[in-house]
C-alpha cells in the first residue's frame, strides 16, 4: 500500500510570507552551499601553489568540509524540528557567511582548514532543514511537484555553475574570491529569510533531544564521510579498523534509539519502504552523478588538455538543461505519470549517459564524446531528483519533516563522497597499472576513466533495479 502521509498545516500566503517568496530564500540559501561545496575543485591548484599544501594535505580543503557538512545533517535535521527551522536556516547561512570571510582571507594552510570546517557546520544547519519547510510550504501534491522541480533546478544546476566559476574567478581575479563572494550573497539572504520567512515554533529541546544519541550518530555520520573521503590515503587494514568502528557506533546509536523515551531518530521512519527504499535510490544515483562530474572534468582536462575555464565553460550545458527540463517539465510530467514512472525513466537515461561515457576515446572530441552523454545525464537527473525528492519527503509526517530532510541530504553527502572515493580510486589504479606495464600515460589516462565510467553504468543500473521493485506501489502496478 502507499504510504499514508499526514499533511503539514497548510501556510496562509500574505504580502510578507508569500509562499513562492520563500521558496526563492530557501533555493537562495542553497545555492550558496552547493556552489560552494564544487567551486572549490577548480580553484585546487591555485590555493596548493599560494599556500604550499602537499598533495595529501591539499584534499583536506575538501574534506574539512565535507565531514562536519555530512556528519550533522542528521543532528541539525532533528534539532530544526525542536527549535524552529527557521531559527535553523538563518542560524546556518550566518555561520558559513562567517566562515566564508575567513576562508577568503586566510594566509595559511590551518586558517583555511579551520574555516572550511566551520562552513561545513554552516552548511549542514542550513541545509538540512529546506526540504522539511519546502513540503510544510507547498502541501497540495501538484504545487509541492513544482517546488520541489524547481528546488532541484536550483540544486543541480549549482553543482555545475560552481566549477564554472571556480575557474573563472580564479582565473580572473584569484582564489580567495571562490570565497569572498559568499559575504553579499550571504548578507541578502539572510535579511531575506528573517523577513519572508513565516516564524514559527519548535516542538521544543524538551521533546527528543537525545544528547547520547546524537553524539553517537554524529561522530558515526562524521567517521563513514572521513573514511570515505580519505579511503585512498591509507592502508586496507587502517580502513578496516574504522569501518568497524563506524559500524559500532552505528549499533549503539540504533540501541540507543529503540530504548530511549525520547529518541533522535524515530526508528518507525525506516518502516517506510517508500522512504527507506528513495534514500537507497539516492545513494546509488548520486554516487553516479558526482562521480560523472569529477571523472568527467578531469578526462577533459587530463585526456583532452582543456584549461580550468573551458572545463567549466564546457559543463554549462548541464545547469541550462537541468533547469529548463526541472522548471518547464518535470512538475506536469510528474504530476501527470506519476513520481514512479518519471524516475524510472530518469534512470534509463542516466544509464544511457554513462555507457556512452563509457566509450570515450583518448583522441576523443567534446562534441561528439562528451555532450551527448552531458546532455542525457542532465535530462535524466532532471527528471529523477523531483520525483525522488517527492517519494522521499512523502513518507514523513510533519512533526518528522526536518528529521527526514536530513536524512535525505544525509545519503547525498554519503552517496557523493562514496562514488567519488570508489570511481576515483579504480581510475587511479587502472592508469598506473597500464603506464607501469608500459602504456602512454594519456591512453593510460583515458583507459582508467573508462573503466570509471563501466563502474559507474553498472551503479547507474543498480539504482534503477532498486528503484524499479523497492518503489513500486500496489497502485502503480494497478495502473500498468
Amino acid at each position: 500500500m502507499p504510504t499514508t502521509i499526514e499533511s503539514p498545516p497548510r501556510v496562509t500566503p500574505s504580502r510578507t510570507h508569500s509562499r513562492w517568496a520563500s521558496l526563492v530564500v530557501l533555493c537562495a540559501g542553497t545555492l550558496m552551499t552547493i556552489l560552494d561545496g564544487n567551486i572549490v575543485t577548480v580553484a585546487m591548484p591555485a590555493i596548493q601553489s599560494d599556500l604550499g599544501f602537499s598533495g595529501p594535505g591539499l584534499a583536506w580543503v575538501v574534506n574539512a568540509y565535507l565531514i562536519p557538512f555530512g556528519g550533522l545533517l542528521l543532528l541539525v535535521g532533528r534539532l530544526g524540528d525542536l527549535v524552529g527551522r527557521k531559527r535553523m536556516f538563518t542560524a546556518g547561512l550566518a555561520v558559513f557567511t562567517a566562515a566564508s570571510v575567513l576562508a577568503g582571507a586566510a594566509t595559511s594552510q590551518g586558517v583555511l582548514i579551520a574555516a572550511r570546517a566551520v562552513q561545513g557546520v554552516g552548511g549542514a544547519m542550513a541545509s538540512a532543514v529546506v526540504l522539511g519547510m519546502l513540503v510544510a510550504l507547498f502541501p497540495e501534491p501538484r504545487e509541492q511537484a513544482r517546488a520541489i522541480a524547481v528546488f532541484s533546478a536550483v540544486g543541480a544546476a549549482g553543482g555545475a555553475l560552481g566549477t564554472f566559476l571556480g575557474g573563472a574567478l580564479t582565473q580572473a581575479v584569484g582564489w580567495h574570491w571562490i570565497f569572498l563572494i559568499n559575504l553579499p550573497i550571504g548578507i541578502a539572504a539572510w535579511l531575506a529569510a528573517v523577513r519572508v520567512l513565516a516564524p514559527e515554533r519548535g516542538a521544543g529541546l524538551g521533546r527528543g533531544a537525545d544528547y547520547p544519541g546524537a553524539a553517537l550518530v554524529t561522530g558515526a555520520l562524521m567517521l563513514t564521510v572521513y573514511v570515505i573521503v580519505g579511503a585512498g590515503d591509507r592502508s586496507l587494514t587502517a580502513t578496516l579498523l574504522l569501518a568497524g568502528a563506524t559500524l559500532a557506533l552505528f549499533a549503539a546509536f540504533t540501541v540507543r534509539q529503540a530504548r530511549t523515551a525520547r529518541p533522535l531518530l524515530r526508528l518507525r521512519l525506516f518502516r517506510s519502504r517508500l522512504l527507506a527504499g528513495a534514500n537507497a535510490v539516492q545513494v546509488l544515483m548520486i554516487g553516479t552523478m558526482y562521480g560523472f562530474q569529477f571523472i568527467g572534468a578531469l578526462y577533459l582536462q587530463r585526456v583532452l588538455r582543456f584549461s580550468e575555464l573551458a572545463t567549466g565553460t564546457a559543463f554549462l550545458p548541464a545547469p541550462v538543461a537541468i533547469g529548463l527540463l526541472m522548471m518547464g517539465l518535470s512538475a506536469r510530467v510528474v504530476g501527470r505519470f506519476g513520481p514512479y514512472r518519471v524516475l524510472l525513466a530518469g534512470l534509463v537515461l542516466i544509464v544511457g549517459g554513462m555507457a556512452l561515457l563509457s566509450r570515450a576515446p583518448a583522441d576523443g572530441s567534446y562534441a561528439a564524446d562528451v555532450l551527448p552523454a552531458l546532455l542525457l545525464l542532465s535530462a535524466g537527473f532532471a527528471a529523477a531528483m523531483p520525483a525522488l525528492t517527492g517519494t522521499a519527503m512523502s513518507a514523513a509526517r510533519e512533526e518528522d519533516a526536518g528529521l527526514a530532510s536530513g536524512l535525505f541530504n544525509t545519503t547525498q553527502v554519503v552517496g557523493g563522497s562514496l562514488g567519488l572515493a570508489v570511481l576515483s580510486t579504480l581510475a587511479a589504479g587502472r592508469t598506473e597499472g597500464l603506464v607501469g606495464r608500459g602504456a602512454e600515460l594519456i591512453p593510460a589516462t583515458a583507459e582508467g576513466y573508462r573503466l570509471a565510467f563501466r563502474v559507474a553504468t553498472g551503479i547507474a543500473l543498480g539504482a534503477l533495479a532498486l528503484a524499479a521493485v523497492v518503489l513500486r506501489t500496489r497502485r502503480q502496478e494497478g495502473n500498468r
